[in-house]
């Protein structure tokens, strides 16, 4: 008797040992995602597959126990992709590149859906890369360059091409970047080709947009860049024509605009890089008040106070970020400025590249990586 008590015990030990390992990463067949959510107890889990420039698709839902854990299994594995895990108002991006035999584990807290950095996520290099770059993108301390590093760099093409679509957005300027990344992506399978043709389809709209903006645009590559003269900070009139035989890059920024002073580390890194090869920027400040603002302030001393307020920043801008070239202009109208209706500028940083015979190059550079490979193209002319 006692004999066969030790077999039962033997054979309970063995059977609940087989049933860790089936849970364990080793001995997953197909895809499991699992996880537990603090606050999450007894709530919908939602699982969408998510493509780029389309409509997400409703995959699956479970619901989560009494203490917020969930799972979701599916024996002949999930198509490599896009997935949002989707619990209540909360949601978080899974990038699923390999999902042979793959175990993804989320364990965390309801709120933290929100921030990835809180998350522990296993199973997932991918959705790690990925969540590492979206937290820089929403702190803001990613800028061009860093994007465009990363797609080149990232280990998942599909990462790539899904931090590209959502950073860059519907900006035309940075279309070849986007095509980097789609490139990428098309050489990464045919497991991935559905993402390819929506990814594909989603940059030919964007392009077509794009170029009829463009063709619309007062300012064209080719044409006579229009003369502009302005006062600097200290009153003096400084005229763009003054600047022919050097390759110029026309900037209009503001003091309060963020996307602005996060791109001019980019333009006084290349400045410094090609000053002294007839290189150099012209700065237009949309700083001050328009006719807009005017309208709500009671006063001309209101009036003129807000608009020596916003001189004083456009200065403290010029000397915080260190725009070292001597070009800085504005007529402190804002909105209004009389070279940003000009040159149809209506929304800040927008830059053209501008060839030492005068001639407008480019109606649209950001960031270093772009900037200096026109300059470059300008030089080696």
């Amino acid at each position: 008797m006692k004999r066969l008590l030790i077999l039962w015990i033997g054979l309970g030990l063995l059977s609940a040992l087989s049933a860790c390992q089936g849970d364990s990463a080793g001995n997953v067949k197909g895809t499991v995602l699992r996880g537990q959510l603090e606050g999450a107890d007894d709530m919908q889990i939602n699982l969408d597959r998510v493509y780029i420039g389309r409509a997400n698709q409703s995959l699956d839902a479970t619901t989560s126990d009494g203490k917020g854990a969930f799972s979701f299994s599916y024996p002949d594995g999930l198509e490599p992709g896009i997935y949002k895990l989707r619990v209540g108002t909360k949601s978080i991006v899974l990038v699923l590149d390999d999902t042979h035999n793959k175990l993804i584990e989320i364990k965390g807290a309801l709120p933290d859906l929100s921030d990835p950095k809180k998350l522990e996520i296993t199973g997932s290099p991918a959705t790690q890369e990925y969540n590492e770059m979206l937290s820089r993108l929403i702190a803001r301390t990613a800028k061009v360059d860093d994007i465009s590093a990363f797609i080149d760099s990232a280990q998942s093409p599909l990462a790539a091409a899904y931090i590209a679509y959502q950073a860059l957005g519907r900006e035309g300027t940075y279309l070849p970047m986007q095509r980097k990344a789609l490139d990428r992506l098309r050489g990464a399978g045919e497991g991935l080709a559905d993402y390819v043709l929506a990814y594909d389809g989603y940059l030919t709209q964007l392009e077509t947009a794009y170029q009829q903006k463009k063709a619309q645009e007062p300012i064209q590559v080719g044409m006579e860049a229009p003369d502009i003269s302005m006062p600097n900070p200290q009153g003096k009139m400084m005229s763009l024509s003054d600047l022919r035989g050097k390759i110029v890059l026309l900037d209009f920024w503001a003091s309060w605009c963020g996307p602005c002073r996060r791109e001019n580390p980019n333009v006084v890194a290349v400045y410094k890089k090609y000053k002294d090869k007839g290189f150099t920027v012209f700065s237009v400040s949309l700083d001050g008040v328009d006719a807009r603002t005017k309208a709500r302030l009671k006063s001309q001393e209101q009036i003129d106070q807000m608009i020596a307020q916003g001189k004083q920043r456009w200065m403290d801008a010029i000397q915080k970020d260190g725009l070292e070239w001597p070009y800085h202009v504005s007529d402190l109208k804002k909105w209004d400025n009389a070279a940003a209706r000009q040159y149809g500028v209506r929304s800040i940083p927008r830059a053209f590249l501008i060839d030492r015979d005068g001639k407008i190059a480019s109606t649209s550079v950001r960031g270093a990586e772009q900037l200096e490979q026109e300059i470059l193209k300008l030089l080696n002319k």
